[in-house]
């Protein structure tokens, strides 16, 4: 089989038909060094330094200091020194680790201070929350424990990939993104066949930065029996009037079924979390394959607990980063590039053709900016990107060299929406 290197993705080589793991393998490794020689590999560079605006990435052995358009550190917590001292304070308390499982004896006093928090962030109580040790896996676990060959899960296209490995031993059927009418259609036809009907959507979508249209979709939802799970990794201390994300912005924090997230975006550290009733919660807890066979988190994790009061503690961060992103934004729009329809910090400079992606994204690291490139299956084939986060910590100076680097890129590449 022959691929060419020239239009081929990551994903084109996950399963090459009569491909052993070793020739795959052997395969892959060929396209990544031919990727390495055109200057394309904007991928697992090594970063020296701390997450922030800007990062020391060695890059062929040369180390230099990048405006860092990757991280989804949105408000700057990982640098913030009263977490940093929770998290240093939890480890001197308890030390690096907790030796076991939650359930079997991995179930510490910090871990009961981090679910009490995240629930009553949002304004539930304590037994309402479950925590894991990943976002990933808070909503890959959760899934496959509570969807099985007698349920449906009903999927916006646009969801994020753990929610559809969660779904890998349940029955699945997708909408097209925010399209309420497709929605609609699966859940009528389904009304009577399954025993539970899941919907799931992202509060903020991680490639365009759109929201979903949940009143909406949570009135489709309920018309029709069904259950609604809405992961807010990207919404949560960014978005809503107190900074508890879409959920809140549409006024159903206490009645959506499932509120799912992570902390390793607005929260500076590691985890997920999922909130629900009671019952349920108490359920996965004991259910959960990531809860009985995984390590849970470690002392560090107060710094969660810190992170979180932040949000309401210091409201600056969240006035700086909505600056940033209203002018980053602005600069973009002005110089006519496409930005499609984000609403959050996420903000994608689409460019279509996926070559001159590439290359974007070579002359942005040449000049001292790193962002993603962004190709299939993240999007569709014609929409490829470059995706860039922006957070508290950018300064203006930051944005305008950044700005001026895409001017110098339309100039000779032509990207802009309108000449």
């Amino acid at each position: 089989m022959n691929i060419d290197f020239l239009t081929a993705t990551f994903k084109d080589f996950e399963n090459i038909p009569d491909y052993d793991i070793a020739q795959r393998a052997d395969y892959f490794y060929e396209f990544l060094n031919h990727m390495k020689s055109r200057g394309h590999m904007n991928y697992r560079l090594k970063n020296v330094s701390g997450t922030n605006a800007t990062l020391n990435i060695n890059i062929a052995d040369q180390k230099k200091e990048y405006v860092s358009f990757v991280s989804s550190d949105y408000l700057g917590f990982t640098q913030h020194p009263k977490v940093k001292q929770a998290a240093i304070e939890g480890i001197e308390k308890y030390g690096t680790g907790t030796g076991a499982t939650p359930l079997i004896g991995g179930y510490f006093d910090y871990h009961y201070a981090l679910e009490k928090t995240i629930a009553n962030f949002f304004g539930r109580k304590e037994d309402e929350a479950v925590i894991y040790t990943t976002g990933y896996t808070a909503n890959s676990a959760t899934l496959q424990i509570l969807m099985h060959k007698e349920d449906l899960a009903i999927l916006d296209m646009a969801v994020h990939a753990s929610v559809h490995e969660g779904c890998a031993f349940t029955n699945k059927k997708t909408f097209p993104h925010n399209n309420l009418e497709a929605l609609e259609h699966i859940l009528k036809i389904s009304e009577n066949t399954y025993r539970t009907k899941l919907v799931v959507v992202d509060g903020v979508y991680s490639q365009d930065g759109d929201t979903s249209r949940l009143n909406e979709i949570y009135d489709l939802v309920k018309k029709y029996n069904a259950y609604l799970m809405v992961d807010d990794v990207h919404g949560v201390g960014i978005l809503g009037e107190t900074g508890r994300g879409t959920i809140e912005q549409a006024g159903l924090l206490d009645k959506v079924d499932f509120i799912t997230g992570t902390f390793s975006k607005t929260f500076g550290n590691l985890g997920g979390f999922v909130i629900t009733n009671k019952k349920i919660a108490s359920f996965l807890k004991f259910q959960s394959r990531q809860q009985i066979f995984s390590a849970t988190a470690p002392p560090s994790s107060l710094g969660i607990v810190k992170a979180i009061d932040l949000i309401d503690e210091e409201p600056i961060w969240r006035e700086r980063l909505w600056n940033n992103i209203n002018y980053f934004k602005k600069g973009l729009d002005d110089l006519g590039l496409d930005t499609g329809v984000t609403c959050s910090a996420i903000i994608p400079v689409k460019i279509g053709d996926q070559n001159k992606m590439w290359d974007i994204g070579r002359i942005l690291i040449e000049n001292g900016v790193y962002t993603n490139p962004i190709m299939y299956p993240a999007v569709a084939r014609k929409d490829a990107r470059i995706r860039m986060s922006v957070t508290a910590r950018h300064e203006k100076e930051h944005l305008d060299r950044t700005l001026n680097v895409f001017d110098d890129i339309n100039k000779k590449m032509h990207i802009a929406k309108k000449q």
